[in-house]
């Protein structure tokens, strides 16, 4: 079974990318270090975390020096607690590695956004939108839509993650771009609906008081061995480990299912705004 946490998988990933701007395999870069292959995969992948030492040793090996050598050791620390606060940019993109592994390995995903449409079941289009608004530089939007397209893939490998989507009925009535754009991710939601292992369901602004109005948190497990919540806002992102804190999204997102319309429900009201569009 898979056991590891956000900021092993973070570390391995940052490790992984040293080694790979260096054109060296993993094999020989381990005889270099006088370890074994093994060890450095185990490394890569976040499923046994290095210590500082090894860390310093792997990075000072490829060349790696200065601030970013002093920031990829301080991640080597404490690399099985139970919560990962990131406020740094470095850290925080770090940490976007380590959701994008996780997403990778885990067996299901349950995401709450009461506004937006979440990022595995964006369409381009609508992605480049909020990027554009002014907080993603320039140069960088388009190489940001490719990797978020990318991580779509998840949905529809030969072994598909299972998604249990809910969406705010804002995220549908929220203008993001064009209503050509609109149009599109609102087609896109609906094919996406109708894959047997993504459950998608609105919650209808008359749902009254649930706890996902408290925010949006994506939940994902892994092997049932593993499971994560990761939490983000403008200034920072969160991973919460413990079971405890799990368990108290895992409750979150029950009772936010339980006042969502059901899946035709939800196909109902995903054709009535596309159909409404179309009018406008």
């Amino acid at each position: 079974m898979v056991r590891t946490s956000p900021k092993a998988l973070a570390l391995g990933s940052q490790l992984r990318s040293a080694r790979d701007a260096q054109n060296i395999g993993v094999r020989a870069l381990a005889k270099r270090i006088g370890i074994d292959h093994s060890t450095l995969s185990r490394a890569e992948s976040g499923e046994r975390p290095p210590s500082p030492e090894l860390v310093s040793t792997i990075l000072v090996e490829l060349g790696v020096s200065g601030a970013e050598l002093q920031r990829i050791i301080e991640l080597s620390t404490d690399t099985s607690g139970t919560a990962w606060l990131a406020v740094s940019l470095p850290e925080q993109r770090a940490q976007l590695a380590a959701l994008l592994d996780f997403e990778q390995i885990a067996k299901s995903i349950v995401s709450w956004s009461p506004l937006l449409v979440p990022g595995l079941l964006q369409v381009s289009s609508y992605t480049r939108a909020i990027m554009s608004g002014g907080v993603v530089p320039e140069n960088e939007i388009e190489t940001r839509v490719a990797v978020r397209m990318g991580r779509r893939d998840v949905l529809t490998r030969p072994q598909p993650v299972q998604m249990t989507a809910l969406l705010g009925e804002g995220a549908l009535r929220q203008k993001i771009g064009t209503p050509e754009v609109m149009l599109l991710q609102l087609e896109h939601l609906a094919k996406m609906a109708e894959l047997p292992n993504v459950d998608l369901r609105i919650i209808p602004f008359d749902a009254g008081w649930h706890p996902g109005l408290d925010g949006n948190f994506l939940m994902l497990s892994i092997d049932g061995s593993t499971e994560v919540v990761h939490l983000e806002n403008r200034s920072s992102g969160l991973f919460l480990r413990d079971d405890k804190d799990v368990a108290v999204y895992r409750e979150a997102a029950q009772m936010v299912l339980r006042v969502a319309m059901t899946a035709e429900q939800t196909a109902a009201l995903l054709a009535d705004e596309a159909d409404r569009i179309k009018k406008e």
